[in-house]
């Protein structure tokens, strides 16, 4: 069986050699915005260690999705201390991969947290919160799938994982907002901000392979905002 990853790079160019500074590059988006798709794209392009968010190992998440009120505090502590114990495994040299790609930012954990607690439970959270993000790792650039509502819900659609299947759209929308909120602010590392709502690198090679041309078009410093051509208008 051939392996789609490997078949979407193939046709590439081989991607330059990267800055010093260009190691690790996060990508990030709301819920359907395809960072996972495009990280797993980057890593095996640049040949580096793919870090994926390991969502479906939280024991709460189907129950958060029919309740949220209730299942909120739970399924938001077990995200931090997952995603916390991968961070600390990113300190750590890998011999066979000079770049590291990961799906999502550890620093996101507070966007969702900021939606679904409040009161004394969102005060535990950040505490516990301030005592774990010193220790994890900066990203040299981010990368964020900006979409939009309408277009999210369609791609969750379209991957119909069973515990999506009755998500709200208004939640969606909630999220959306969140995002683009906190990362007109984001100062942490480099951003880049790709408006992708109007293309598709999944069906389209060209589209594909303008973002990962994109994404190590380095230096970036502060935010960069871009926003690609879709196939149908770039043969206009």
């Amino acid at each position: 069986m051939s392996d789609p990853i490997a078949a979407a790079v193939a046709s590439l160019p081989d991607p330059p050699p990267l800055p010093d500074d260009l190691q690790y590059i996060v990508v990030e988006g709301v819920i359907g915005a395809g960072k996972t798709t495009l990280a797993r794209r980057l890593a095996a392009w640049l040949d580096g260690q793919l870090v994926l968010e390991q969502f479906e190992e939280n024991p709460f998440l189907d129950r958060f999705y029919e309740d949220r009120q209730r299942w909120g505090f739970q399924t938001q502590l077990a995200f931090l201390a997952s995603r916390f114990k991968q961070q600390k495994e990113l300190h750590k040299p890998d011999l066979f991969h000079q770049t590291l790609v990961s799906d999502y930012a550890f620093d996101k954990d507070r966007i969702f947290a900021h939606i679904n607690l409040s009161g004394d439970e969102l005060q535990l959270y950040e505490s516990l919160y301030g005592l774990m993000e010193p220790n994890t790792r900066r990203p040299d650039l981010v990368v964020y799938l900006q979409s939009t509502p309408e277009r999210l819900m369609h791609n969750i659609r379209q991957r119909g994982r069973s515990y999506e299947a009755d998500m709200d759209p208004a939640y969606i929308e909630e999220l959306n907002d969140a995002y683009n909120y906190y990362f007109r602010r984001y100062e942490k590392s480099p951003l880049l901000v790709v408006k992708a709502a109007a293309i598709d690198f999944v069906e389209h090679d060209a589209e594909l392979a303008s973002v990962l041309q994109k994404i190590v078009a380095a230096p970036y410093e502060g935010t960069t905002h871009w926003t690609p051509v879709p196939v149908s208008d770039a043969g206009a």
